[in-house]
């Protein structure tokens, strides 16, 4: 298999986001999301990746993650495989879920950052799936709201960003309302389905 682009090091973000083949779903069922999240837990969290966001979505996620150490392509793979196999056998179907491996970009730019974290939370309302973001329930917005106290996301992270003198719910009034930039360079950043 090639080489990445961009290699993942530790200390860093990346937006990382992998779709179903031939951009087919990858979650059929309310509790193929609840799995996915439970793989997430023992492939990525327990492996040296904290998950500082994330969406998933019926044929596609994203995450943003801060690596602790640089494993997270092993870690992929092993979520990917495993998630792979049960939904093969759940579902009696054999081959591909997903469309090759995982997708990354490093995430240096803290204006990108809250950016990127706009877009996560925002994906289903663009879908059409939900009106709001706080109706969906496989993405981590409702931390991030104070909605729900899951143990997924570090919204530390996101704070420390804004050096912490904001709770969650101000952090989100002060990006969600607006509009992500139009400027080429950050929709070239991002994975959209009507591309």
């Amino acid at each position: 298999m090639p080489k990445r682009r961009i290699s993942l090091q530790a200390g860093n973000f990346y937006h990382i986001y992998n779709r179903g083949n031939a951009r087919q779903d990858i979650f059929f069922e309310h509790e193929n999301y609840v799995y996915f999240l439970r793989l997430v837990k023992l492939h990525l969290i327990a492996k040296g990746v904290d998950v500082v966001a994330y969406c998933l979505m019926p044929n596609h996620y994203h995450f943003l993650v801060y690596l602790r150490d640089e494993t997270l392509s092993d870690a992929m793979k092993l979520l990917s495989l495993a998630y792979t196999k049960a939904i093969n056998k759940r579902f009696k179907r054999c081959g591909v879920l997903f469309q090759g491996r995982f997708n990354s970009i490093h995430v240096a730019d803290t204006n990108y950052l809250f950016h990127l974290l706009h877009y996560i939370h925002f994906n289903p309302v663009k879908a059409g799936l939900v009106r709001q973001p706080g109706e969906w329930e496989f993405s981590s917005y409702l931390e991030y709201a104070g909605l729900r106290a899951g143990k997924i996301p570090k919204v530390e992270y996101i704070k420390s960003q804004i050096n912490g003198e904001c709770d969650r719910t101000f952090l989100l009034a002060d990006f969600l309302d607006g509009d992500l930039p139009t400027d080429t360079e950050f929709k070239e950043l991002l994975f959209d389905d009507d591309e």
